[in-house]
């Protein structure tokens, strides 16, 4: 089949390894292109990451595409039917690693900006794209530094798009509005080595924090927040032990993280569970990873195009939701900006055979480009 400007530059991005937080040569191809049609373009090498902001005319209102040139390992290459890094197109279905997620949202935010400023080259405000290879990985060099850079820089941004593959079923299905906050901890509870046949020499650090622990998982946090769902706490590992079944440990690590809507944040909720394992009497190490607070777009104009053009391309107003795990959009909202995430159908994303159907690959750049049009 002939392929079209967006299905061409996809296959081009999916084609380049940038498991993250490689770029691989896509930020720079899409420079290229970004720059022939008349954006400013900064590469911002961070560590090892790669970051690009482009932008096209001046001045508010800022509307921001963002998104990622980075995709997760594609696992073992003989699951896959065809090369992970090798598009293919079979009855109708693009496959690849990152077709969905987000190399085929990244080549229809350029082929959109391409026609958007082709048909309004003194277009009000300013058009900006922000890439990262750093977000399926540590996500510290990505979109998090590039916005403390911005802060920095008195750097406005009244509007952000992200392409996150956010639909169900079918395109333009879910409109997400917001994401809850993620919080990982890392417990390390101390007790004495010794025989099982001798428990008073030694002390279980298994039976010292299982009061702690039950405490810690039954514990109703909150009832929600507008549409977000209550806060949640889950048990993802536990160690202990050196694999005999004649030795106590003398050490039980325990991983945990908490998906939370904005009733907290990472302080209040760090400090919470620090009090309840002291209330226990644990002779403990607690280490904190903030992934990012969570983020809420009110209603207001972002919305209301969002919730206009979606329509029109489901067939019915989408599903408003703020479920979903977090994308780099965390760390844009902080800078005052309503934050949307709009994107193709995720059933597939992170999965071997990741694919994307090529009529909504093609559909997506006009979808792209009228939400542009009708905020700037």
């Amino acid at each position: 089949m002939n392929k079209s400007a967006v299905l061409d530059l996809t296959c081009d991005l999916i084609a380049r390894p940038s498991v993250t937080p490689e770029d691989a040569g896509c930020q720079q191809l899409i420079a290229e292109r970004l720059a022939g049609a008349g954006f400013q373009c900064e590469h911002l090498r961070l560590g090892e990451v790669d970051n690009l902001w482009a932008t096209h005319g001046s001045g508010a209102p800022v509307l921001v595409l963002l998104g990622h040139t980075d995709v997760v390992p594609p696992g073992p290459r003989e699951a896959w039917a065809s090369d992970p890094f090798t598009p293919e197109i079979r009855d109708g279905v693009l496959y690849g690693r990152g077709t969905a997620d987000m190399k085929g949202s990244v080549a229809a935010f350029v082929v959109a900006a391409e026609r958007y400023v082709a048909a309004h080259p003194g277009h009000a405000g300013t058009l900006a794209v922000l890439l990262t290879s750093d977000e399926e990985g540590d996500a510290i060099d990505g979109v998090r530094h590039v916005a403390r850079l911005f802060a920095e820089r008195g750097q406005r941004i009244d509007w952000c798009i992200t392409g996150e593959p956010s639909s169900t079923t079918k395109l333009g299905d879910l409109l997400r509005v917001g994401r809850r906050g993620s919080l990982s901890g890392t417990l390390t509870v101390k007790g004495v080595q010794g025989h099982v046949a001798y428990p008073h020499k030694a002390r279980n650090p298994i039976h010292l924090a299982a009061p702690a622990l039950a405490e810690l998982t039954a514990r109703h946090w909150d009832d929600g927040y507008e549409s977000f769902p209550p806060t949640s706490l889950q048990v993802s590992n536990i160690h202990a032990g050196t694999g005999a079944n004649n030795v106590i440990p003398g050490e039980l690590q325990v991983a945990f993280n908490l998906r939370y809507n904005p009733h907290w944040d990472a302080p209040r909720l760090e400090a919470e569970i620090d009090a309840l394992l002291r209330r226990h009497g644990l002779d403990f190490d607690l280490r904190w990873h903030r992934s990012g607070e969570p983020f809420y777009t009110p209603e207001g104009r972002l919305r209301e195009v969002a919730r206009q053009v979606l329509g029109e391309f489901a067939g019915a107003p989408p599903e408003e939701s703020t479920g979903g795990g977090t994308s780099d959009a965390r760390f844009i909202a902080p800078l005052g900006a309503q934050c949307i995430e709009v994107g193709p159908v995720n059933a597939s994303i992170h999965q071997v055979d990741e694919h994307v159907v090529v009529a909504d690959l093609e559909a997506l750049p006009d979808l792209y480009q009228r939400l542009v049009e009708r905020l700037l």
